[in-house]
């Protein structure tokens, strides 16, 4: 499967010194090598480089190493093709428009015959189970509060019901953003830490490279951080539970949910359970 990488911070920040740890699993310390892509905040939009090249290979992902693009919101994706081609289109993270922003999503995991019933407000470019769960996602935002923005909580709301709905199809973990804050989501393996003052040194695990983040910030500045796997062996990072859903702005988780993916799991593993629970329901 894929993997992810998310930032969200307090001010605009570059996410250099992770991502140049992150590429390297794109085919030097791991295998996912199908592609990759990256997506930085501005506001309602975004700079969003995607290439069907190795992330260690693609002179897009050079790029992104050694130019510190700042950013509050950053979404990044290497991709182990599962489903679809190895295509542009088939390139995480994806984009959409909705209420006046653009939103940008990526995932990790694999949908088996997930092919739900979509609007034709969002339809799918490329044919991977993640873009077909984007576009739904988006779907059932615009079904519950039409063409009026809501408010994050609120979106969280709706997430946090359709996000088990989903992962009974498989394994859903991934990152969305419209450029305010990043919602995250997990059911088998996703990781988080926040840096912030008194800043410390990292160390990353993927190359020989440390940062003294004392050196480089301000007090204000704070920065949290997601990624499928720990990217550093100096800092704590915190697991997400399965089935967990959390909101991160400025730089700090601000809401957290537990689904109901565990019950989900559950009855994967034991096909009798699932019988008599759905029986239990009607």
């Amino acid at each position: 499967m894929c993997q992810l990488l998310g930032m969200n911070c307090a001010t605009p920040t570059d996410i250099t010194f992770s991502f140049r740890g992150f590429s390297q699993r794109a085919g030097i310390t791991s295998d996912h090598s199908d592609g990759f892509g990256i997506a930085f905040f501005e506001d309602k939009a975004c700079r969003l480089f995607v290439d069907n090249q190795s992330a260690v290979e693609s002179p897009i992902a050079e790029l992104i190493r050694n130019y510190p693009i700042k950013s509050r919101n950053v979404i990044a994706h290497i991709r182990k093709a599962t489903q679809g081609k190895i295509t542009l289109e088939n390139s995480h993270p994806f984009i959409r428009e909705l209420w006046g922003r653009q939103w940008i999503f990526a995932h990790n995991g694999d949908l088996h015959d997930f092919r739900p019933q979509l609007s034709g407000r969002f339809t799918p470019v490329g044919n991977t189970d993640s873009e077909r769960a984007f576009c739904y996602l988006l779907d059932q935002l615009v079904e519950r509060f039409g063409y009026i923005e809501p408010g994050l909580p609120q979106i969280f709301s709706v997430l946090e019901e359709v996000a088990p709905q989903i992962a009974e199809f498989g394994t859903f973990n991934y990152c969305l953003s419209n450029g305010q804050a990043l919602f995250s989501y997990a059911t088998s393996k996703l990781h988080w830490l926040v840096r912030e003052h008194p800043f410390q040194p990292a160390h990353l695990i993927d190359l020989d490279i440390e940062v003294d983040f004392s050196q480089v910030t301000v007090p204000e500045d704070r920065v949290a951080v997601i990624t499928t796997e720990p990217l550093t062996q100096n800092e704590t990072w915190t697991a997400f539970t399965a089935g967990e859903m959390i909101l991160f702005q400025s730089g700090r988780p601000v809401q957290k949910a537990m689904t109901q993916v565990q019950r989900l799991i559950r009855e994967a593993e034991n096909p009798e359970l699932k019988r008599l629970t759905r029986a239990d329901e009607y």
